[in-house]
């Protein structure tokens, strides 16, 4: 993988410091690929049990504490972990937990089994001695996403994508030239395709008549992605807005474009200015964990700050499933400051997870006003493709 680092300042150690750490990056990348292609699911579990803790808000792992709340009251505690955290800790199907939970017998196969799975994470350096997750866990479960969210869209592709030149819908029109496959329709040189067609003594145009604008590329494109971290993300939500996030970056970034983070709940929890560097920001999607109310206004403000100034192309791609709550006049505040936002030329798309219908009025009316698009999700599933629409919608 390429992180598509700058060159590093030299100042004394930190070229070897920034080398090293890489280095180590990519062993723990090599090594995992490794168990995939053997089928090794004892890793591949591993960062996948990493990887759904986090998601569920969890920053250590209580072997004895989770034991005795699955065998307290299973229904809670299925809430509090998930499904796939149960199973993937104790090797049981959750039905086969819940059916078995109050035999004394499979109770002490359950905890052992726990502990077993918790000291094997520590064995392996993806836990501290206190159980908390240490950054080459972090770095495992950053690993599982991205291969989980390649393998998805590099077979399929990805709606809206387009082969061979860019084109820049926000430029100025330059020349005009024929009409080729793939072309917005909206870019037809209406006037001079019925000029050539009459020329050509057509009565009706046909498709080697028509042309379209050509346009010049304001230069490059710069996204932030704005992640929604509050309460209500956790679990389900929360993984599947960090795959389109890790999706956006590899596809912007091969595209010579940049990309910055938002992390957002009743506070900026995290800042990534638009970058290059793939791995930074895979690292950052992955450590992503929710928590409390929603602070948009703050986020619409962070953002103005992230992007430069310049003739460039500025996106702000925002991803909640609530009304922002913090503050005397919230939604006053989110939409005054998503007018200042687009005043500094950046347009503002809104990927609305759940919203009731008082959310998606406001939600409705931040898109207007920052000129993007509205995007509805029915199905988590589709998070990627959605992201993945906008960013090709505006290069």
């Amino acid at each position: 993988m390429s992180t598509g680092s700058d060159q590093p300042e030299v100042k004394e150690f930190s070229k070897a410091d920034e080398i090293s750490g890489k280095l180590a990056f990519q062993q723990l990348e090599d090594k995992f690929m490794h168990s995939v292609l053997e089928n090794d699911r004892k890793t591949i579990d591993s960062g996948k049990l990493i990887s759904d803790a986090i998601n569920q808000g969890m920053s250590s792992f209580s072997p004895d504490l989770m034991f005795e709340q699955i065998v307290k009251n299973y229904t809670m505690a299925k809430q509090i972990y998930g499904e796939s955290i149960i199973r993937l800790v104790s090797g049981y199907e959750p039905d086969y937990v819940k059916k078995n939970i109050g035999i004394p017998e499979f109770q002490k196969e359950l905890k052992e089994a726990i502990q077993q799975k918790i000291q094997e994470l520590k064995d392996e350096g993806f836990l501290g001695k206190d159980n908390s997750l240490s950054e080459k866990g972090v770095e495992l479960a950053s690993l599982v996403l991205y291969f989980q969210e390649l393998d998805k869209i590099i077979p399929k592709g990805v709606s809206g994508e387009k082969t061979g030149k860019k084109a820049f819908i926000y430029g100025d029109k330059e020349n005009s030239r024929a009409y080729k496959r793939g072309d917005r329709y909206r870019d037809i040189a209406l006037r001079k395709s019925a000029k050539l067609a009459i020329r050509r003594g057509h009565r009706d145009f046909e498709g080697k008549d028509l042309q379209v604008h050509e346009r010049q590329s304001k230069g490059q494109t710069y996204i932030v992605y704005a992640l929604d971290a509050s309460g209500s993300m956790k679990g389900k939500k929360i993984e599947a807005c960090k795959k389109a996030g890790i999706a956006l970056a590899y596809k912007a970034i091969n595209e010579k474009d940049k990309v910055g983070l938002i992390v957002f709940g009743s506070e900026i929890k995290e800042v990534v200015e638009p970058t290059s560097d793939f791995t930074q920001l895979l690292k950052e999607i992955t450590r992503i964990r929710a928590s409390k109310e929603t602070d948009i206004v703050s986020t619409l403000k962070k953002a103005i700050e992230l992007f430069p100034s310049g003739e460039i192309t500025k996106h702000l791609i925002l991803l909640t499933d609530a009304l922002p709550t913090k503050g005397d006049e919230p939604e006053k505040s989110t939409l005054e400051e998503a007018s200042i936002a687009r005043s500094k030329g950046i347009t503002i798309s809104l990927v609305g997870i759940d919203l009731d219908d008082k959310g998606r009025r406001l939600a409705e009316k931040i898109a207007e006003i920052g000129e993007g698009r509205l995007y509805i999700v029915r199905d988590l599933g589709n998070v990627d493709q959605i992201v993945m629409e906008d960013y090709y919608s505006i290069i």
